[in-house]
């Protein structure tokens, strides 16, 4: 399995603190059935700037530690950049990273409670770049919770999006995985990832959610987004399904 977004490099944003708090979540991914794994600390989100360089010589350096301790996972490089409207720029600059080598996908996060005004037309000036961009967690976005045509307004535009395994296992609440689920069922999402921060409150849940997704969704349901996240990590193009509306009457009152 692999997971393309967590926060395992240790003293870099408000994932894991230390070394060893790393080699605890590489252990845990490892026991969910993660066999690799992409380092996604945030950056331009506050107070945490991680470029590019930064990332690659910590990931180095955790790898490094991984593989002393006989740890079977592969971590590479990522960023999970909150939106900001000098993006191309700084990718001329070769700050940001991407999911995958030949640079066409990066990881999205809007602010909690907004989505910037300008986000439609630098989506649109990505995808023109050859560059996509791929929502995070968009089921935690107040805007998409209180109206999920948002997101599929930008998915109908090429955008992909991520769903958080926790999510969609009731870790953040029965509203947001009923949401969660809605998105599923409307294709509104592309692939599951764990968004882990830790091995506590904002653990993996990867083998939980797979497990949940097969339940309710059948087994091809998750080789859909199996081979998408494989996609993703591997520079190949992806055509995801026609996104649907979640109707509202199913969903005024959660919020």
């Amino acid at each position: 399995m692999i997971d393309l977004h967590c926060h395992i490099l240790p003293d870099i944003d408000d994932g894991a603190n230390t070394i060893e708090d790393s080699l605890e979540m590489a252990r845990l991914a490892v026991s969910e059935g993660i066999t690799h794994l992409l380092a996604t600390p945030h950056h331009m989100n506050r107070n945490w700037m991680n470029e590019k360089r930064k990332v690659v010589a910590l990931v180095k350096e955790v790898q490094s530690e991984i593989d002393r301790e006989g740890i079977p996972l592969t971590i590479y490089p990522g960023q999970e950049i909150r939106i900001y409207g000098n993006m191309l720029e700084d990718i001329e600059k070769d700050t940001l990273l991407f999911t995958d080598e030949l640079q066409q996908y990066l990881l999205v996060e809007f602010p909690t409670a907004s989505i910037p005004n300008y986000t439609e037309r630098l989506f649109y000036d990505l995808q023109m770049n050859g560059k996509i961009p791929v929502v995070v967690h968009p089921e935690r976005n107040r805007i998409i919770q209180e109206d999920p045509h948002k997101l599929k307004e930008l998915v109908q535009h090429g955008a992909l999006a991520q769903l958080t395994a926790a999510s969609y296992t009731g870790g953040f609440g029965k509203q947001i995985q009923k949401l969660s689920k809605q998105m599923i069922e409307a294709d509104l999402v592309h692939f599951i990832a764990s968004d882990a921060h830790n091995t506590g409150n904002r653990a993996f849940h990867m083998k939980e959610a797979h497990d949940l997704v097969i339940k309710e969704f059948g087994r091809r349901k998750w080789h859909q987004f199996d081979q998408t996240t494989k996609d993703l990590i591997n520079g190949d193009v992806v055509i995801p399904p026609t996104p649907t509306n979640i109707e509202k009457k199913k969903f005024f009152g959660l919020f």
